[in-house]
């Protein structure tokens, strides 16, 4: 099964940063700028990146869309979210040179409304993103930022979006975000069982190349790459030729 190899950016006023588990109290500060990381990740090979506007996860709004449109301009295939709550959000994304954009908390607060933009502007243009966290033996979705618990499950939602014409489903175990601890192997699994219509990408914990394999041989057809590349744990030359 061929697995893209997505490398991530994660951006807070403007700058590469990563956060423990989702916590904005847990941020590292990279010293690389945004685009000339975005930059250095195409000439290695990369066909996508993904890009995160912490900043706008958490208010509502695309505050570091300036930067977006800078990398988007460098032309990779960009897919991007973060503050996505309204129509007008995709559309300025879409004219800041976006490919995908990524939808999180209006995915899982207003199913109907994202089902009618994937109606409008298909599936090849959005990536649901229903990232979770195991509590109380379901798979709960946290929005916003990942700051607020919603009452709908993965279990309901993935079913739901496929049913609706999805095509692209991005899911982050925030337990193991940003802490190399591996991904979720038995979360993918369960995915590639539930929807296996849906191309799943996997997000949250990579620390080598071998995890990277798990992850395709567990059923994920993409996987993002954020704080091991920062860190030097392997390249992504060595992570596109696994």
């Amino acid at each position: 099964m061929n697995c893209e190899v997505i490398p991530a950016i994660d951006l807070r006023g403007g700058q590469v940063v990563r956060l423990k588990q989702g916590d904005y109290a847990q941020q590292t500060t990279y010293a690389a700028d945004p685009r000339e990381l975005a930059q250095r990740y195409a000439a290695a090979g990369a066909r996508w990146l993904h890009l995160v506007d912490l900043d706008g996860a958490r208010s509502g709004n695309l505050d570091n869309l300036a930067v977006i449109r800078a990398i988007a301009a460098d032309g990779m295939q960009i897919q991007a979210g973060g503050g996505v709550r309204e129509e007008i959000d995709l559309q300025r994304l879409f004219d800041a040179g976006v490919h995908r954009v990524v939808l999180g908390s209006v995915a899982i607060r207003d199913p109907e409304l994202v089902a009618g933009w994937l109606a409008k502007y298909g599936a090849e243009r959005l990536t649901i993103a229903l990232d979770t966290r195991r509590i109380g033996g379901r798979w709960a979705l946290p929005s916003a930022g990942w700051t607020e618990v919603e009452a709908r499950t993965l279990d309901e939602l993935a079913p739901w979006y496929a049913a609706r014409g999805a095509r692209h489903l991005l899911c982050t175990d925030i337990n193991r975000d940003g802490m190399l601890a591996g991904f979720n192997l038995e979360l993918y699994r369960h995915l590639a069982e539930q929807v296996p219509q849906l191309v799943v990408q996997a997000s949250g914990g990579v620390r080598s190349l071998d995890d990277i394999r798990a992850a395709r041989e567990a059923g994920a057809q993409g996987v993002i790459l954020g704080r091991a590349l920062l860190e030097g744990r392997f390249t992504l030359q060595e992570a596109l030729t696994c």
